[in-house]
């Protein structure tokens, strides 16, 4: 009995789409709540019990059977899935190529380097040159700067738009400037028209942090599009999420495509993907360097590289992920829209970001614009609420409110970078290695640390959440202000 049993079950076929329709009763069994909701569904909510997330991943079947048919298929390394989300990428974007890489921090990181290369000619970066960054932010924005032997200068920010100060860049650049490298701060873009007419005027390379800003625009253009480079960061909290993963978007120069591609894959000179050969048809037909001629043109290296793929089931998700983009991006405004709403009654006590170019927001009006005649429109990461100056507010007793609420808040993630204590013991261990405003006005950004956080806006809140929210801060401001 026991060996027909055996023989019986060796006969049992498995195909795939069975396995794919196991995974979708899975899914409906056990993440059905990671779904995107309707807004007005007040289901799973249980006021002050209930946490209230500031980000998380939404998701539904087709990620899990998108990712399950990846791993089927057994590849994993990149193939197939990642070339086809790199283009499906560019494509929404509207740029030339997209590389995919491990994480947004990867992404600075060969943004950076790939600036450093020998085949720029006069414009690479050396070690010395100084790239014009922002003081308050994320720091994988600054650290590739560092990490390449550049010296960071840092200009304040604003504390309403949270950007840098436009005004404080004439100041900054030297004769050893060559780049500037700032992000569009929690989705709001800085101003392009400034930055780019700066750059053009002076020469300099612009990357754009473009990892909290997917869907913003500028003038009708997408962020992202404008730099010479720009990143994106897939995050669980950000637009569309691959767990982990970045990318690195090339608007217009193809030769920075091969460059950073080198960066990413060990600094190779070979550009045949991973896995395939010779796609050239001259693997043996190049003399470079003092290699032998005819050496293999896959192990030769043109850079000091990294190696920081992603897995191909990590593009599987993100193919799914980027059919729902526009329908998160729009989330994401109504959302800060009914919070920015329903706050406003506040507006004694706390102040609330502002478009770049916006001057003020209004009920029924809507945002009222400068005479730049440049517009904006966010595609927020979260809703900013500052404190204002003369407000009896303590800003860590607030934000302790909130999470005894269940309330998810962030501040806006280091602060001012120059009061951490790695920027500190970097100025002291390498005087020089970083560069300050002569002055050492920083107001701005200490303003942000000091006097301001953020909750939520992504695409898994809903009116009984952002209800709540509003409802727990004016309670909070009634009492404590």
């Amino acid at each position: 009995m026991k060996d027909a049993s055996l023989e019986k079950e060796k006969n049992i076929f498995i195909d795939k789409e069975s396995i794919l329709a196991t995974v979708s009763k899975y899914f409906k069994q056990n993440h059905s709540k990671y779904a995107r909701k309707d807004f007005d569904d007040p289901s799973d909510f249980i006021p002050g019990v209930t946490t209230v997330p500031y980000a998380g991943r939404v998701f539904d079947e087709e990620e899990m059977l998108q990712s399950t048919s990846s791993l089927l298929d057994f590849w994993l390394t990149l193939g197939e899935y990642g070339n086809s989300f790199e283009k499906e990428f560019a494509k929404f974007l509207g740029v030339k190529n997209c590389i995919l890489t491990n994480s947004g921090s990867s992404a600075n990181l060969l943004a950076i380097s790939a600036l450093t290369s020998h085949k720029l000619g006069d414009r690479r970066l050396k070690k010395g040159d100084e790239v014009i960054t922002a003081a308050a932010g994320f720091p994988t924005t600054v650290a590739p700067i560092i990490q390449n032997g550049l010296i960071p200068v840092f200009a304040d920010n604003d504390p309403v738009t949270l950007n840098i100060k436009i005004e404080d860049l004439s100041s900054l650049i030297s004769e050893k400037t060559k780049a500037i490298f700032i992000a569009h701060t929690l989705g709001n873009p800085f101003d392009l028209y400034s930055i780019k007419s700066f750059c053009n005027e002076n020469n300099l390379w612009l990357i754009e942090d473009n990892c909290d800003a997917l869907g913003s625009t500028y003038n009708d253009f997408a962020t992202g599009t404008f730099g010479d480079l720009s990143t994106q960061s897939f995050y669980p909290p950000h637009h569309l999420t691959l767990g982990e993963g970045g990318m690195i978007n090339i608007p217009r120069t193809r030769k920075l495509k091969t460059i950073v591609e080198s960066f990413r894959d060990w600094g190779r000179d070979c550009w045949c993907p991973s896995g395939k050969d010779n796609t050239c048809e001259k693997r043996y037909g190049f003399q470079l360097g003092q290699l032998p001629k005819g050496y293999d043109h896959k192990y030769t290296y043109s850079h000091w590289g990294y190696n920081i793929k992603p897995l191909d089931l990590q593009a599987a998700i993100g193919l799914a992920q980027l059919k729902k983009i526009n329908t998160f991006i729009n989330d994401r405004k109504r959302n800060w829209t009914y919070l920015r709403s329903g706050l406003d009654k506040l507006s004694t006590e706390l102040y609330f970001s502002l478009p770049t170019h916006a001057t003020s927001w209004e009920p029924e009006k809507g945002f009222s614009w400068d005479t730049s005649g440049n517009k904006t429109e966010s595609s927020w990461f979260g809703f900013m609420i500052g404190i204002k100056p003369e407000s009896k507010i303590n800003k860590q007793h607030f934000a302790n409110f909130l999470d005894t609420h269940k309330i998810n808040n962030r501040m806006l993630f280091g602060g001012n970078l120059l009061r951490q204590p790695v920027a500190l013991q970097q100025e002291k261990d390498y005087p020089g290695s970083m560069r300050r405003k002569e002055n050492n006005d920083y107001s701005g950004s200490d303003q942000i640390m000091n006097s301001s956080l953020f909750i939520g806006t992504f695409p898994g809140l809903r009116r009984v959440h952002l209800d709540y929210i509003i409802n727990t801060i004016e309670n909070y401001v009634s009492e404590y202000s």
